[in-house]
């Protein structure tokens, strides 16, 4: 790629950066103020982090401001602890809110918005049933009819309205409904909900509160009291637009605008939190963090690093249509990050016995091998234990290998990374027929970073000391299911689940230098891929989790199939 054709792709900008360019440079804002705004009835996704990275990175850009608000209107729903994740989510993805708000923090405000639209006219109590109001909505190609609440005195609607408030009524008895349009193109504009009646405490406001407003009330509505010029949201929030704007026309409030832009669709997962919670409920999976969900704890958990992810989301861009991100660009943006960050370390995951016959009994050398090739610094370097046995990974040996194998297998030869080179000479199998040990013959002069053996190899492998080796879990996960868009398959999203998508290998042999991993510490191990160790992990108990394996394999499957 030319240096021309980079410079103009870093000045392109996407459409919500033109539309902030242009309003800023027309004078209709000295500065902007965005904001996130999650329900707190789960945990954040993948999807969530394109929003949190779009919203502040806006604010960031071009001088701005982002509030952190929760939309927390459900309180059948909503948890302190989706609070608390979210806002430790949208800290380490690296960003930090101007103000931490609340719709439940407007709800006397808002209560007043919907008795000064009752005073004009606006608004009215209904005492239909849901199933009513649905059926006298009508259809798209039908118009809706009213009912005889629709003609309601104002004096009778606020007085109703404030016995709603006072707790006169039981769940679902009466509504306050807007006095739109029944005949409405927009089926949101057809006299849509503003209040229900729900006897539940709120995590935050208790039992002060009986009734509750909907989402379409509350939400333009705290975007206007936080003066928010830029409301953006996805793209299934464009019928609801006209509903947002009908409101604060008619409330003649600070006049905050909604855009929208294409929400992140990613193959081989599912983004709903309803499908999410049913993974969660149906135990298919452990809990919201468990490393194979695409909660932005789960990938936490896994390895993945708040640099990967925002370059994820830099990377798809900002569209205004949806289309299915592949899983495996993901998956390369924390292959290049942890490349450039990701200490190294060796551990066999699948072991077999190699013994030096030719090295000397009880002798142990200590070896010097790079703690990371590719960091900045250089990475520095740790001792490493070599002596007579060894751990390696079985399928490093062959019985009868093929013509182009460059490992290891009676008369071949391969270098024992950071160590020496090495030429198999035998091997000793179980009763089963399994092989047990490998017998090999090292050449004392081919010591790495000293070698004069002038022996050319085109195999290295990784080991692990048996006399020094410490053991560990490795839980070697994948992606969560075999289909590509399970949400668009038949039946059961729930049949689709990847029976493979998780691996417990209980005892796998590290380096000694891994004594001192602690949770949330990411390593490459050589040659197996990336991984992690675990929230839970022990000094007693280690315990890692792949994130990624060192090649797209899954690509190489596809282009098999």
């Amino acid at each position: 790629m030319s240096a021309e054709k980079i410079k103009t792709e870093e000045k392109s900008l996407n459409f919500l950066e033109e539309i902030v360019e242009n309003d800023l440079a027309s004078g209709k804002y000295t500065s902007i103020m965005t904001r996130f705004p999650p329900e707190p009835n789960g945990y954040l996704h993948i999807g969530h982090a394109k929003s949190i990275c779009l919203n502040f990175g806006l604010a960031l850009k071009y001088g701005g401001r982002t509030n952190l608000r929760f939309d927390d209107t459900n309180p059948v729903k909503e948890d302190i602890e989706y609070v608390d994740s979210i806002k430790e989510d949208v800290k380490w993805l690296g960003f930090e809110w101007a103000n931490e708000l609340y719709a439940s923090d407007y709800f006397e405000t808002l209560y007043e918005y919907a008795v000064k639209l009752i005073k004009k006219g606006l608004a009215y109590v209904d005492d239909s049933s849901p199933e009513e109001i649905a059926a006298q909505k009508g259809t798209p190609t039908e118009p809706g009819k009213g009912n005889e609440y629709r003609n309601r005195s104002v004096e009778e609607n606020l007085d109703l309205f404030a016995r709603m408030r006072a707790g006169d009524f039981k769940d679902g008895e009466k509504v306050l409904r807007a006095k739109v349009d029944l005949a409405s193109p927009n089926m949101h504009m057809r006299d849509p909900l503003m209040y229900r009646i729900k006897h539940a405490d709120h995590h935050r406001t208790g039992n002060a509160w009986c009734i509750y407003p909907m989402y379409d009330f509350a939400h333009g509505q705290s975007d206007s009291i936080e003066h928010i010029t830029h409301s953006i949201c996805t793209v299934e929030f464009i019928p609801h637009r006209e509903l947002y704007d009908w409101f604060i026309e008619k409330l003649e409030i600070f006049p905050s605008h909604q855009y929208e832009f294409a929400r992140l669709n990613m193959t081989y997962t599912v983004m709903s939190k309803r499908k999410l919670l049913e993974l969660v409920n149906d135990k298919i999976v452990d809990g919201w963090s468990d490393p194979r969900m695409p909660t932005i704890a789960a990938l936490r958990r896994r390895g993945y690093t708040p640099e990967s992810i925002r370059l994820f989301c830099d990377k798809i861009g900002v569209q205004k249509r949806e289309n299915l991100i592949d899983l495996s660009l993901l998956e390369f943006c924390v292959r290049e990050d942890l490349n450039k960050n990701a200490t190294r370390r060796m551990a066999v995951l699948d072991p077999i016995k190699l013994i030096i016959t030719n090295y000397p009994d009880g002798h142990v050398e200590e070896l010097s091998g790079e703690n990371n090739p590719e960091a900045e610094n250089g990475g520095g370097s740790r001792p490493i234990p070599f002596s007579k046995e060894l751990w390696i990974e079985r399928e490093d040996f062959m019985e009868d290998p093929p013509k182009k194998f460059f490992r290891l297998g009676v008369g071949l030869t391969v270098r024992l990374k950071y160590a020496y080179i090495v030429k198999c000479t035998g091997f000793k199998k179980d009763e089963d027929g399994n092989v047990t040990e490998v017998y090999a013959e090292y050449i004392s002069e081919s010591r790495s970073g000293a070698d004069s053996s002038k022996i050319n190899v085109k195999g290295t492998i990784h080991w692990v000391s048996v006399q020094h080796a410490l053991t560990a879990e490795v839980r070697l996960y994948d992606r969560l299911f075999k289909v590509e868009d399970p949400s668009n398959e038949e039946g059961d999203f729930k049949e689709y689940i990847n029976p493979d998508s998780l691996q417990v290998l209980q005892k796998v042999y590290i380096e000694p230098a891994l004594a001192a991993a602690f949770p949330g510490e990411r390593y490459q191990f050589l040659r197996k891929g990336y991984f992690c160790v675990d929230e839970n992990s022990t000094k007693e108990k280690l315990v890692f989790n792949r994130t990624v394996g060192l090649k797209d394999t899954w690509a190489k499957e596809a282009k098999k199939g």
